[in-house]
């Protein structure tokens, strides 16, 4: 009976050294990863982000290469199509409007006896409106103009029957050509800035949704044990 109550007292203090031992393992386990939260290394941003100034400068380069540059071609490609078309017809009428300037110029030697040496575009707009240099000259002393009297050695013309109307015709061809080209211009200037805003757009989407699948979740819970000392439990997510 003294053995039998012997090896009882044996086996239940054993399981009690056992027991506390697997306390001690936990708690030490436990203590380990609250030491060293610290030193866990969070997932950063992998990902190249996009800078709004160069989408900037590839738009005011090329319209549409800043969305290109922001993985949005599919908008910026109409910017680029756009830019295609206007400098299509910044070429088309430049072109015309240069070779109207050279007949209205031609036009005026040939039938108004103009010569064509130093004479400014105001001197070729005055000649369309006036038969002859010695109306124009009459007109401006009248009105007190004198500093606006041309030389008649050096700046005279004289028109005939219809060749004035002719000219004038030649030369508002040429004007509204070179109108034509300030509109290209400014519908290209135009063009650049609005792919501009809409490049700086792009880059801040692009950012944003890469930004996010690349976002990361970390929680920590604590489980319950019937015999064992609670544990904490750390999950870290990765992603969306």
């Amino acid at each position: 009976m003294k053995n039998f109550i012997a090896v009882l007292a044996i086996i239940i203090l054993s399981n009690s050294i056992f027991a506390q031992q697997e306390q001690l393992l936990t708690l030490k386990n436990n203590l380990l990863v609250n030491a060293n939260l610290d030193k866990i290394n969070i997932p950063t941003e992998s990902f190249e982000r996009k800078s709004p100034g160069l989408a900037i400068l590839y738009s005011m380069l090329l319209p549409g290469m800043g969305e290109y540059y922001a993985d949005n071609y599919s908008t910026g490609k109409y910017f680029t199509i756009a830019d295609g078309v206007f400098w299509g017809i910044f070429t088309g009428v430049t072109i015309y409007g240069n070779n109207k300037e050279d007949d209205y110029r031609a036009f005026a030697n040939s039938y108004g006896d103009v010569s064509l040496d130093g004479k400014d575009d105001e001197y070729f707009a005055n000649i369309g409106i006036y038969e002859n240099i010695s109306d124009y000259n009459k007109d401006k002393e009248l009105n007190r103009n004198f500093n606006e009297v041309y030389d008649e050695e050096t700046h005279y013309w004289g028109w005939e029957s219809n060749e004035r109307k002719e000219y004038r015709n030649l030369w508002t061809s040429s004007e509204n050509a070179k109108n034509n080209v300030r509109f290209a211009v400014g519908a290209l200037i135009l063009n650049r800035i609005v792919s501009a805003i809409f490049a700086v757009r792009s880059v801040s989407a692009y950012n944003k949704r890469e930004s996010n699948n690349l976002s990361w979740r970390l929680n920590f819970d604590v489980k319950q044990h019937q015999e064992l000392p609670p544990t904490m439990v750390m999950n870290i997510k990765y992603g969306l």
